[in-house]
């Protein structure tokens, strides 16, 4: 397929890998955090790992946003969608996520009104159509998909639909990256920066990364080649000795990166404090309906009883997404916990770490 096979390239691919490690020869070892995970899911089914030297390791990072929304927000979803005359609308890789008792799956089969759209407007559309009922979307996603949840409510605006709302759970990725450079718990070298992300808020929102905490970045894009020039990249810039920020992805990604989605998120949202699945409160990690539309939060609008968020202790999924353990290494991994029955997020997802570690790693 054209534009897609040429990055797929076995003979490349195995020719980068050289180049590869002869750059890593007599280095240090060196750790890098993909924190996309469509980058995880690809270094896993690629068998990228296998293909680098012992001294470069890759390390999955928090970039799954199913995966990190954590369960209290499940739990007043759920609450949500049992009252009456609500439709809940999401995204289909949120249906089996488990909140704390339940998860929207049970709850469709039990008899409330959810369903999957694939796209936010649609979930505006289906307010137009039944004006008699509240549709309540699930706003999840990082910066990728804030846009067009912020689209969605300036249409809904403009068409003076007073039963269209937003359960906010949209995250931002630097301030978590952030978090993870300046801690001491990951000794970090380097990030293979996010490409959707990246398309959305450019690469100077990465800066301070290479500035403040000396780490090697470079955006890279989803297939194997981009991924491995990523990493052939990250090593030039280790053997200069000078920290940057540098786009691999650059047939999508620039640096300013999408001046009319960034516009439109900034009419809509306000910075906020929100919480992440397994790592907890990131001050200004999160972004909320600002004050003008107020009238579209379904958090505001709506009061309900949300139960007592209650955490599956032998899930180790929030130590994986910080990247301090491996999935294998939780004690449920392919055993009580697998895709068919998940226990936690990082296997329901199929950006996950742990369901990407599943299906095509567990012999590593």
């Amino acid at each position: 397929m054209k534009y897609l096979n040429e990055f797929r390239d076995e003979r490349l691919a195995r020719m980068l890998a050289g180049r590869i490690a002869e750059k890593a020869n007599g280095l240090p070892e060196l750790k890098f955090m993909e924190v996309c995970g469509s980058h995880t899911m690809a270094i896993a089914r690629y068998g990228l790992r296998r293909m680098l030297p012992a001294n470069i390791g890759l390390i999955s990072g928090p970039g799954c946003p199913v995966c990190v929304t954590p369960n209290h927000y499940l739990d007043h979803a759920i609450a949500l969608g049992r009252l009456q005359d609500v439709i809940l609308v999401t995204f289909g890789d949120m249906l089996r996520v488990p909140g704390s008792t339940s998860s929207l799956e049970k709850e469709r089969a039990g008899g409330s009104d959810i369903r999957i759209v694939y796209s936010t407007m649609d979930a505006v559309e289906m307010a137009r159509k039944n004006s008699g009922k509240k549709v309540i979307f699930l706003g999840v996603g990082f910066e990728t998909t804030a846009p067009t949840i912020a689209a969605s409510v300036v249409q809904a605006e403009k068409m003076a639909l007073q039963n269209y709302f937003v359960l906010c759970a949209h995250k931002t990725m630097p301030k978590p990256m952030e978090a993870i450079a300046g801690g001491k718990k990951v000794p970090l070298d380097g990030f293979i920066c996010p490409a959707h992300v990246s398309t959305i808020i450019g690469s100077h929102p990465y800066d301070f990364l290479s500035v403040k905490y000396g780490k090697y970045c470079v955006i890279a894009g989803f297939e194997p080649l981009d991924i491995l020039e990523a990493i052939d990249m990250l090593l030039s810039q280790v053997h200069s000795k000078k920290p940057k920020v540098e786009i691999q992805y650059a047939r999508v990604a620039t640096a300013d990166g999408n001046p009319t989605a960034l516009k439109l998120m900034e009419k809509v949202f306000k910075v906020c404090d929100t919480e992440w699945r397994g790592i907890g409160m990131i001050p200004g990690s999160g972004l909320c309906l600002n004050d003008r539309y107020a009238s579209f939060d379904a958090a505001l609008r709506f009061e309900v009883e949300i139960e007592r968020t209650i955490e599956e202790t032998a899930c180790i999924c929030g130590e994986v997404m910080q990247g301090l353990a491996r999935p294998p290494e939780c004690p449920l991994f392919g055993t009580v916990c697998t895709p068919e029955s998940p226990v936690g997020a990082c296997m329901v997802s199929s950006e996950g770490s742990c369901a990407a570690a599943y299906k095509y790693e567990q012999l590593i």
